[in-house]
């Protein structure tokens, strides 16, 4: 009896199994209660857009920027802008900034979700974010709150932000969306930039006038109608053909129109 107890082996000592899992438990607990007030305090911490529903902002982030961007270089700060609601805009420029810019608008609630993976994926394999992917509520969010910034975190405010905006309804995103918009060095919106560059209201913007205005969107200081460039000629051009895609003219307006930007810009 004394050999076999000599003989036997001490047995090891293991950690407690449910000890183990206790403490997995909680870091997991503890990870999650940290995503969750995360997201809590970046949604609580975005613009209430609720003021937007009745009243035009007093400036923006892109016109506070430009601001800014005078005063750096010694001049004064530009700024034509004259509010106007949607309906004394010509149809022909809400139609053409549709077309070209969002022609899902009134599909989605703010984000394009296709269009916006596309442009991620784009942006992991070059290591920067291009301009393609926004919807027209998005770029509203962008000139209201977020100027020219470019990082995935201010991506992931813009989907956010637009997907707020998206309460306040098309018609009312279209309306701050084209009375903000930058068109020129200190032209801000649609009635001001109507008068700057055709001496009309916005409300007498013709179908080409609308497609010259349109086509200088994504490089609205660099392009001007009073010395169109050749890549001003052929945006507005193309601009111009969505009208007979999408059916908003006939084929005979349609080449009336044609004509007419050809003299508006010059061949």
């Amino acid at each position: 009896m004394a050999a076999a107890r000599r003989s036997a082996k001490p047995r090891r000592k293991s950690a407690p199994t449910s000890s183990r899992s206790s403490l997995l438990g909680r870091a997991a607990l503890i990870f999650v209660l940290g995503a969750l007030c995360s997201a809590a305090l970046f949604w609580l911490t975005l613009p209430d857009v609720a003021r937007l529903r009745d009243h035009f902002p007093e400036s923006t982030a892109l016109i506070d920027a430009r601001a800014a961007e005078s005063r750096t270089h010694g001049r004064a700060a530009r700024r034509s802008q004259h509010v106007v609601a949607l309906d004394r805009i010509s149809p022909w420029l809400v139609k053409a900034v549709v077309d070209s810019e969002d022609a899902r608008f009134f599909l989605h609630s703010g984000i394009d979700l296709v269009e916006t993976q596309s442009a991620l994926e784009h942006a992991l394999a070059e290591g920067r974010l291009g301009r393609g992917a926004s919807t027209l509520t998005q770029q509203l969010a962008k000139n209201l709150w977020l100027g020219e910034e470019r990082s995935l975190l201010r991506k992931a405010r813009e989907a956010a932000m637009a997907f707020r905006l998206e309460s306040l309804g098309k018609e009312r995103i279209l309306e701050l969306y084209l009375n903000v918009v930058e068109w020129g060095d200190g032209v801000y919106g649609a009635e001001a930039a109507a008068r700057r560059w055709f001496g009309v209201s916005a409300a007498e913007l013709s179908p080409e006038q609308a497609a010259v205005l349109t086509a200088m969107l994504p490089a609205p200081r660099k392009r001007n109608p009073h010395r169109p460039s050749a890549h001003l000629r052929q945006r507005a051009a193309q601009v111009l053909e969505l009208f007979g895609v999408y059916q908003q003219l006939s084929a005979t307006e349609l080449a009336a129109a044609r004509s007419r930007l050809h003299a508006l810009l010059g061949k």
